[in-house]
């Protein structure tokens, strides 16, 4: 017999039933193979992902607990060198001082080094036409932030805690009811913890390629998704340690059976050209790089990648606008081929936030504050604003 539904033609007989020319037996057939290909799939990603767990729960049993820090002026430490200043809690910041002397400086300005970087890499001190800082009037002070240089670690150590860091920094020193701070690419990123919590203290805040956190609970998923998969497979494994298994941190960075960090390495693949030839010319000249983490990984960049990929009670978009009078300006630089911190979730941080002044430098990557006509221009344009 034949019935017709929706306009198509089934026949029936004893042994096979046909819908048009199509054999209702190949179809069988296909949804099995459907079915089994579905299943071998699924195989591989559960194999896949039990890799991933047993990997890292091999990981967790294998990874030996970080040695403890060698704290400067400790017995078999290394030497104190810097001036530092005692924190309430008992720890030591090491800082250096750049410009007039702060007691007849106009602009008082804390700056906060990179990754991988201390007190000595202060770009917008160092890399200035000379006699700038006197023009201005201004003061910079750089510090090491905790467990670089010869800073004391802090195991507790948060984006919070570091803004207020920054503020007894400042009280010690004597800077007065406001200042300014600027920072550098990690550094950059702990400005916006200033900006959420010693709001008050601020004259103004100016970012420098700011690391972005892929899990901000602000950043559209698909756009941080697509951001994080763009980097390269060492850094996507870097990021989810980090994130996921923080016990885990010291252990990834220093371990030999796999790529790191890409920033660890300074893998070519993560810097532009402009990048590559600032780092010839200027970062691999530092005759200071040996005391970056002289006082061990765990506590200086092992302490930063947890923090800054950890998880935030806040992002940026959450933050008040901390100069509501217009009494202050932030501003946010970056560079439109930076292939660290991905210009597109920068961009969006920027259009979304009405008070943040966005300076998008064209053809520059992560490191443009090292070009002097460019230091120039930054430091010009945040004091500036005051004037």
């Amino acid at each position: 017999m034949v019935v017709i539904m929706d306009g198509c033609g089934i026949s029936r007989g004893k042994s096979s039933c046909v819908i048009g020319n199509v054999d209702i037996k190949d179809v069988v057939v296909l949804q099995e193979e459907f079915h089994d290909t579905n299943i071998r799939r699924m195989q591989a990603y559960k194999m896949t992902h039990d890799f991933e767990r047993s990997f890292l729960g091999l990981a967790y049993q294998l990874a030996i607990s970080p040695p403890p820090p060698r704290t400067c002026g400790s017995p078999g430490g290394p030497p104190i060198t810097a001036p530092r200043i005692k924190l309430r809690d008992g720890r030591y910041l090491a800082y250096k001082e750049h410009g007039v002397p702060r007691e007849v400086a106009k602009k008082k300005i804390v700056f906060l080094h990179g990754f991988g970087s201390c007190r000595h890499d202060a770009v917008i001190a160092t890399n200035l036409p000379q006699g700038l800082l006197e023009e201005l009037g201004a003061y910079i002070v750089s510090f090491d932030r905790p467990g670089y240089g010869e800073s004391d670690p802090d195991s507790k150590r948060t984006v919070k805690s570091l803004a207020l860091d920054v503020e007894e920094l400042a009280d010690m020193l004597g800077l007065g009811a406001k200042f300014y701070v600027m920072g550098l690419s990690m550094g950059g990123q702990a400005v916006w913890g200033c900006l959420n919590f010693i709001p008050h203290r601020l004259a103004g805040a100016t970012l420098l390629a700011p690391v972005v956190n892929y899990w901000w609970h602000n950043l559209p998923s698909n756009m941080s998704r697509e951001a994080y998969y763009e980097q390269p497979k060492q850094d996507q494994w870097a990021l989810r340690v980090t994130h996921y298994f923080p016990r885990l941190t010291y252990w990834w960075l220093t371990q030999k059976w796999f790529p790191s960090s890409s920033a660890v390495e300074l893998n070519p693949a993560v810097f532009s050209n402009q990048d590559l030839s600032i780092i010839s010319n200027f970062i691999t000249k530092r005759d200071h790089q040996w005391q970056v983490q002289q006082q061990g990984e765990a506590e200086s960049i092992g302490r930063d990648a947890i923090v800054g990929f950890g998880s935030w009670n806040f992002d940026p978009l959450d933050i008040d606008n901390p100069f509501p009078g217009n009494t202050g300006h932030v501003h946010l630089w970056q560079g439109d081929d930076d292939k660290l911190v991905p210009v597109t979730l920068q961009r969006h941080i920027a259009q979304n936030i009405p008070w943040v002044q966005y300076h998008e430098v064209a053809g520059a990557g992560h490191l443009f504050p090292y070009l002097e006509e460019v230091s120039a221009t930054i430091i010009r344009t945040q004091l500036g604003d005051s004037n």
